[in-house]
């Protein structure tokens, strides 16, 4: 039986129906909305309820697989998307994956992520593929997932993910790139990117200007 977790989200207005989002076998749930899904030793997170809107969901292909004779694991990098969720249940999906050799042909050519819905539609999922740095670089997912998010501008109001890029920057057809949005857009979004001395020194900034 799948285990199920609730994120308790605030709700940008009453009455908002919770959707199932679940993943498809040997697909494990890692980060959602920058938090770590929380799994037991004995088994992992299949599904998560979320309120409809955009989130953030982390995942990653993690399953015994043949080879030849034998039986091995293989473990992927982790995928993030920024997806919106339905109001309707969904499954992220892959194709069936059965043998060694055609999980690392699927994986090197372009994996192909799917979100199906519950009256068996399917969409592709667009996709980043993290990459982390040295030894153990995915050990700390929720902290490969914030730094990625810092990079970005994407930030979480509300219990959804926001990208702050998107909201205060426009790039046009000629790549000419202009500042767009409102001041405090533009402030969220370099607020986001700083990192914790520059957050530091800002707010004694800010704290000097207030006291004017």
């Amino acid at each position: 039986m799948k285990k199920l977790v609730g994120l308790t989200l605030v709700l940008l207005s009453g009455g908002l129906q919770a959707a199932t989002v679940s993943s498809s076998k040997n697909v494990e749930l890692l980060v959602v909305d920058g938090k770590k899904v929380q799994s037991s030793i004995w088994s992992s997170t299949e599904s998560v309820e979320l309120q409809p809107g955009r989130h953030q969901i982390v995942v990653r292909f993690d399953g015994e697989l043949k080879n030849g004779s034998k039986k091995t694991m293989y473990t992927t990098r982790p995928y993030l998307f920024e997806m919106d969720v339905p109001d309707d249940d969904v499954t992220i999906t892959l194709p069936r994956l059965t043998t060694l050799s055609q999980a690392k042909a699927h994986f090197n050519r372009g994996v192909q992520w799917q979100l199906e819905s519950s009256d068996g539609s399917t969409s592709l999922l667009p996709y980043v593929e993290l990459e982390g740095k040295g030894f153990g670089a995915f050990k700390d997912m929720e902290a490969l997932v914030a730094d990625y998010n810092r990079q970005h501008g994407i930030t979480f109001e509300q219990g959804y993910a926001v990208n702050l890029e998107q909201a205060a920057v426009e790039v046009s057809e000629q790549g000419e790139v202009t500042i767009s949005g409102d001041a405090l857009a533009q402030l969220k979004l370099w607020y986001v990117k700083a990192n914790a001395e520059e957050k530091a020194a800002f707010y004694q900034w800010a704290k000097a200007q207030d006291a004017q």
